[in-house]
């Protein structure tokens, strides 16, 4: 196996990164009453639903590492070659994994082969220009992912796709994803949350310095406030997550 990005930028993942409890919810929700659950792209567990039979895919050696022990057992794998049989799965769960796939079209055609069922947590096109951390301070990240093999339009050309669920972001998430810390900007400027965040992690070191060196300065002046301050007065946020249910 080649090594995966994961392998690079994935040391301390699970500082930053954990289980957000309402997404876990709508996650939970839309398995419906699967059994056999695998979760393909499962980094270090989280999102893993309990008491079900969960098997785990993920093909880098340093997020197998960081799961818990007693969490759902594991195979060294990619989405795109899943080593099960045909409908081995009621329902094949991926979250927040598909955009980093080589093949995305190939590893959803393999959720489908290997499960009836197919639940993606995943975002629409247009949610990084939109959103501020992009749009007004790390640009260089919207390229990243350019193919766009993620979104719900692509999603839907490889799925038999039922539905599309919007899935807001609360004002106190605890998952350290990319718009987490929507309403709290001072988060950015950690390390550790930008090591977590794979679109920050990749970017070249001192290009990351200097966006974060903006972000820096227009809080101490107040200009992010001006313009963002609203933000902190929401429950939640639409930032273009969007949880996909294909298939029976």
């Amino acid at each position: 196996m080649t090594t995966t990005r994961y392998d690079r930028i994935g040391r301390s993942y699970t500082q930053t990164r954990r289980t957000e409890p309402r997404i876990q919810a709508r996650i939970d929700a839309a398995l419906g009453n699967a059994r056999r659950v695998v979760n393909v792209g499962a980094g270090t567990g989280s999102y893993e639903p309990v008491g079900r039979d969960v098997v785990a895919v993920e093909p880098s050696p340093t997020m197998i590492g960081q799961r818990a022990p007693g969490a759902a057992p594991v195979v060294r794998a990619y989405a795109e070659a899943l080593p099960f049989p045909k409908g081995t799965f009621d329902a094949a769960l991926a979250v927040f994994t598909a955009h980093h796939w080589t093949d995305p079209e190939r590893g959803l055609r393999e959720l489908a082969r290997v499960a009836k069922r197919q639940v993606v947590l995943s975002f629409e096109e247009a949610a990084d220009e939109r959103f501020w951390l992009i749009a007004d301070y790390f640009r260089e990240v919207a390229p990243l992912d350019d193919d766009r093999g993620y979104t719900p339009e692509a999603i839907g050309r490889a799925l038999d796709m039922r539905r599309v669920e919007q899935v807001p972001v609360p004002a106190d998430c605890v998952d350290g994803f990319m718009a987490c810390y929507w309403n709290r900007p001072e988060a950015y400027l950690d390390p550790a949350v930008q090591a977590g965040i794979s679109g920050l992690a990749r970017l070249d070191p001192s290009d990351r310095e200097g966006m974060t060196a903006k972000l820096r300065a227009d809080l101490e002046s107040g200009a992010w406030d001006a313009k963002h301050g609203h933000l902190r007065t929401l429950s939640e946020l639409d930032v273009g997550y969007v949880l996909i249910v294909s298939g029976d």
